[in-house]
């Protein structure tokens, strides 16, 4: 088993439990499988589970329930996991959420809620510069005139859906690639044991998909294979789909050719969606400039850089 404390970020084991279900209420609808949680004030746990190697076919499924996932669809740009009030973390960075609707554009949700707060602190670190700040700026004004808008992919459009339910910080290292025997199993032990700590009302255990989790035959169909692909640690929010698919080829995903086929095959994206993946790729690249500095603000500037 595998729990983790808030101490660090108070309410942080709340947010991340409420995001894990609220992503778990797809797999009804064939959305991705998400680990199973049990949380308590201040604190979470979830099944021990072992990362193994993607496959190009578990790479496929991955993709394809993706598109389910995305197509449960948020009420509003910037909206929180059901359940959840205030902001949330990605990692150690403050993610601004909205309670209510605030505007029906992409690129001023993009650059007002998810690229500018970052800026500052990025300067501060000295990862960006006066003229890097100044490229970034100036995409974001681009962003607010609504240059980049674009559609979500067609699952979500025909169900006339503007807002995709997000895992909000996919990058490779958030999903594991398990044997579906092995999920299984822990699954099961995991959701027959007991805590020592006292679990808040309705929150015990993820329950949504939780049967497909602790069925190794089912868990296989649902998979189409014997290697399944589980999100953990989401920063989930309203957002555009191409988010996700763009994060998840960031730092490198095997086989990442094949999920975005997996996707396609049942939620075709938008014409040049690949011309997009660097616009969308700039949160995450500024995300990691503001807290690690380095080498992320030079790259963050000459991704944005290309859309100015």
């Amino acid at each position: 088993m595998f729990r983790k404390d808030d101490r660090g970020i108070p309410g942080s084991t709340a947010l991340e439990a409420t995001g894990l279900r609220w992503l778990a209420d797809a797999m009804d609808d064939g959305g991705v499988a998400v680990v199973p949680v049990r949380s308590g004030r201040g604190w979470l746990e979830e099944p021990q589970l072992n990362d193994r190697r993607c496959t190009p076919k578990a790479a496929f499924s991955f993709g394809r329930a993706l598109a389910h996932t995305h197509a449960a669809g948020a009420s509003h740009w910037g909206a929180p996991p059901q359940g959840w009030e205030g902001d949330g973390w990605m990692g150690r960075a403050r993610l601004p959420l909205r309670s209510e609707a605030w505007t029906d554009s992409w690129g001023e949700f993009f650059a007002t809620d998810r690229i500018m707060p970052m800026l500052a602190p990025a300067r501060d670190n000295g990862s960006i510069d006066r003229s890097g700040a100044v490229i970034i700026e100036k995409l974001c004004e681009r962003l607010r005139d609504g240059d980049f808008n674009h559609s979500q992919p067609q699952l979500l459009t025909q169900a006339g859906t503007a807002v995709a339910r997000l895992h909000g910080d996919l990058w490779s290292g958030n999903v594991l690639w398990c044997p579906v025997a092995d999920v299984a199993r822990s699954c099961k032990e995991f959701l027959s044991e007991k805590t020592t700590d006292e679990p808040q009302d309705g929150a015990a255990i993820m329950k949504d998909g939780a049967a497909i989790m602790t069925n190794a035959q089912q868990l296989e169909a649902f998979a189409g294979g014997p290697v399944v692909g589980v999100m953990i640690d989401p920063a989930a929010h309203g957002g555009h789909a191409e988010t996700d698919l763009a994060d998840l080829g960031l730092f490198g995903q095997q086989y990442l050719d094949s999920v975005y086929e997996g996707y396609q095959s049942v939620s075709p994206l938008e014409s040049y969606w690949s011309e997009r993946v660097g616009l969308h790729r700039v949160h995450m690249l500024i995300v990691h400039a503001m807290l690690f500095g380095g080498g992320y603000g030079y790259e963050t500037v000459q991704v944005a850089r290309h859309y100015v």
